[in-house]
């Protein structure tokens, strides 16, 4: 009984001149990890274009059904992208968000991502439907705002970012030579595909040759029941 006292105060004696750990927040703000999820932000090119090309792969990505994205065709005289589309309408809503970060890893021109800002409390709910407009990061320095014509972007000169692209560590002149005739082999429309296609396209043949292989016959008891 004496040493269970003794661990139970020296637990207590050890904490109570440990340094406090509590933030006086709103005064001070708690620092968050680098990778932390928070409020989302439209990121722009630095001539003032939007990076959003209205694709929906996020809308789509999100588990909870919080973003809602309209697309609308740019035009020769009025241009919000440099694709052929822009999100005309955009809204996140944060009453539903859960912050996983999967519409992040859907975007293909890394126009969505999160901040560190986490100060999302409101009075009224519609408060907390972030429209395009809230989500928008500011103007880079000396931009102009869209919509851009298609001779002024022509006139920048700008390399707009193409989406990611990987490369394949194997793809060596042999491996990508046994591989073109491997492809030839299973299917001609294979051969449009890059190393890196193609190695998901084998990926996800594998996994469903996996579901398709047959179990074996039943047994008469197994048929029976």
């Amino acid at each position: 009984m004496f040493n269970a006292l003794r661990k139970g105060f020296g637990l207590t004696a050890k904490t109570m001149f440990r340094p406090a750990v509590t933030t006086e927040y709103p005064d001070v703000k708690r620092q968050v990890q680098p990778r932390f999820h928070g409020r989302h932000v439209l990121n722009r090119y630095p001539d003032g274009l939007e990076k959003c090309i209205g694709c929906e792969l996020c809308a789509w990505a999100c588990p909870a059904d919080a973003i809602w994205v309209e697309g609308a065709d740019n035009t020769p005289g009025a241009r919000y992208s440099p694709g052929e589309r822009y999100g005309a309408i955009y809204q996140i809503n944060y009453l539903r968000c859960i912050f996983c970060g999967l519409c992040i890893e859907a975007c293909p021109t890394r126009s969505l991502t999160m901040t560190h800002e986490y100060e999302l409390s409101a009075d009224r709910r519609e408060d907390l439907i972030f429209t395009k407009d809230q989500l928008l990061a500011p103007l880079p320095e000396g931009a102009k705002p869209p919509p851009h014509t298609d001779e002024e972007v022509r006139a920048r000169g700008i390399t707009y970012y193409p989406g990611a692209q990987s490369q394949d560590p194997l793809a060596t002149k042999e491996h990508s030579e046994e591989t073109a005739a491997h492809r030839a082999m299973l299917d001609p429309a294979l051969m449009q595909l890059s190393d890196v296609e193609y190695n998901h396209v084998e990926r996800d043949r594998n996994i469903w040759t996996e579901y398709e292989e047959p179990q074996g016959e039943l047994s008469d008891s197994e048929e029976g029941s």
